[in-house]
């Protein structure tokens, strides 16, 4: 596969393919006749001695201060310099690039008046795989992601460090292998490189990105509950939800009717008129998750191909304008919006093993899925791990952006803290993922205790669990990977690639 930079279309999906399967990637010829034209436009106002922020001018407060042309590349390295300040663990492999990809499609719009040879740098150390070492804790998310991208910059100009080939070195060692020439900096180009929230979005990309399998697995996962539980099918009846049009809710309720029918289980039922909400208000509770998740797809794709950086210049009138459009407060507040959705499909899933596993209300399932209880615990104490993943994830879901302080003596005095959403969203993801996977191992004991053949959909996700599950006839160790494996045919009877899609486009939004 190969993605096409062009500063306007690029996906979540492509994203995907260049950050975990090394698609390779390439300039528009388009975009590089505009970068072309804009680096011009620079050149013309320096030497008509223009004052222009972070070019002939310091930067954040400092923006009173005029720099001479003659310091301008060492006002470019220095700025990058001084912004290299992050502690941490570094970012995985994956981010990184993500974060690379994205501003380099920033660039790629000719507004930001770097050099076409620099963005093409940034193109081939994506195409080799020469990946900067970057801490993942120091930026606010405004000035964008200041910190990170200067580190990201440092190996572009042959400085900090760079894992290649599955090893951390010097910076400009892992260019030399990759037969990289590291850039020498120009007027606006370390500033052009770092002045954007395409950290904490590309990593955003790529949570989102997962969460919609794990939204899928999670209806999957709910499905065979109900199934175990021989939960009423009538409270998904098209009907009922065709009368509160959402288009999440009516997404998950037509398919658990697809999932579960003919499910033996659910024929024979067990004498309930209704069940509890946690099974009968599936649709009520996860189709909200679905909506969120195209909102929060929506802001992202609008991110990625966006002008975000500062100063822009225009060709087209040779003019140039100070701006906010690093600033990141438009996805800090969608991936906190996407931590809430997530922790709920984990906090329902939590809620049908609690079901599944107490005798008082499994309707007539031996105590934690297991017989000879007393001498066997079951499934009891996989309950707890479910339990505390749900708490942490309540603690995760505190939104970050609500959060500010005030930087840079006072210019810069509101920060969105989303980076901090971005990590967030990531454990939350992680813990959802196993308490599904714990919800999943519960279901199948169930279905295997009752012994009837569960529905067309979820008997093919019930035979997949047991591939990497066997029954528990006694007590054993158990412990889920953090995987999910639910299985294609499971996927192709909810709509595979399809299932979380609305039935119509949001107003007012072109995708």
């Amino acid at each position: 596969m190969k993605v096409v930079l062009d500063g306007k279309s690029l996906t979540i999906e492509q994203v995907h393919a260049v950050a975990r399967n090394h698609a390779k990637v390439e300039i528009a010829p388009k975009s590089r006749d505009e970068v072309k034209r804009c680096r011009k436009v620079v050149q013309d106002l320096v030497d008509e001695g223009q004052l222009i922020y972070g070019v002939t001018t310091g930067i954040g407060e400092l923006a009173r201060v005029p720099v001479s042309p003659e310091h301008g590349a060492e006002l470019q390295r220095r700025i990058i310099y001084s912004h290299s300040a992050g502690v941490g663990d570094f970012f995985e492999e994956d981010e990184v690039r993500a974060a690379m990809l994205l501003r380099a499609n920033v660039l790629a719009k000719g507004r930001s008046a770097v050099r076409l040879s620099t963005l093409d740098t940034l193109v081939k150390m994506l195409n080799k795989n020469v990946v900067p070492a970057i801490n993942e804790k120091g930026s606010v998310g405004t000035s964008g992601d200041l910190s990170p991208l200067s580190q990201m910059a440092e190996v572009v100009i042959g400085e900090g460090r760079a894992f290649y080939q599955g090893r951390l070195t010097k910076g400009k060692r892992a260019m030399e292998k990759a037969g990289i020439k590291p850039v020498e900096l120009s007027f606006k180009e370390g500033l052009g490189l770092i002045n954007g929230s395409q950290m904490f979005t590309g990593c955003g990309a790529l949570r989102t990105y997962d969460a919609e399998r794990i939204i899928k697995s999670g209806i999957i996962s709910s499905a065979l509950a109900a199934d175990a539980l021989r939960t009423p099918v009538g409270g998904y009846d098209k009907r009922i939800h065709e009368g509160r049009p959402y288009n999440g809710q009516n997404v998950v309720a037509s398919t658990l009717l697809k999932l579960l029918k003919k499910s033996e289980l659910i024929a024979k039922g067990c004498g309930k008129v209704q069940d509890a909400y946690s099974l009968r208000c599936i649709p009520q509770v996860y189709g909200p998750s679905v909506d969120a998740y195209h909102y929060v797809r929506g802001q992202i794709e609008i991110e990625m191909n966006s002008l975000c950086d500062n100063p822009l210049f225009f060709p087209a009138d040779r003019t140039q304008l100070s701006c906010g459009n690093f600033h990141g407060q438009p996805i800090g507040m969608a991936l906190d919006f996407m931590a809430l959705a997530m922790s709920e499909i984990g906090g329902l899933s939590e809620r049908h093993t609690n079901r599944m596993l107490n005798p008082n209300l499994n309707v007539g399932l031996p105590g934690f899925l297991v017989k000879g209880e007393g001498l066997n615990s079951g499934l009891m104490v996989a309950h707890y791990t479910a339990a505390a993943l749900c708490s942490e994830n309540k603690i995760l879901a505190h939104p970050a952006v609500v959060d500010n302080f005030s930087m840079a003596a006072d210019q810069e005095d509101h920060v969105c803290m989303g980076p901090i959403a971005a990590r967030k969203l990531k454990e939350i993801n992680k813990n959802v993922v196993n308490i599904l996977a714990i919800e999943m191992m519960c279901s199948a004991q169930a279905i295997d205790l009752l012994g009837f053949e569960p529905g067309r959909g979820t008997a093919p996700a019930y035979r997949e669990i047991r591939t990497v599950a066997k029954k528990l006839v006694q007590d054993r160790v158990c412990r889920t990977a953090c995987s999910i494996r639910t299985s294609r045919r499971s996927l192709r009877t909810s709509g595979r690639g399809r299932s979380l899609r609305p039935s119509r486009r949001p107003s007012g939004r072109s995708r």
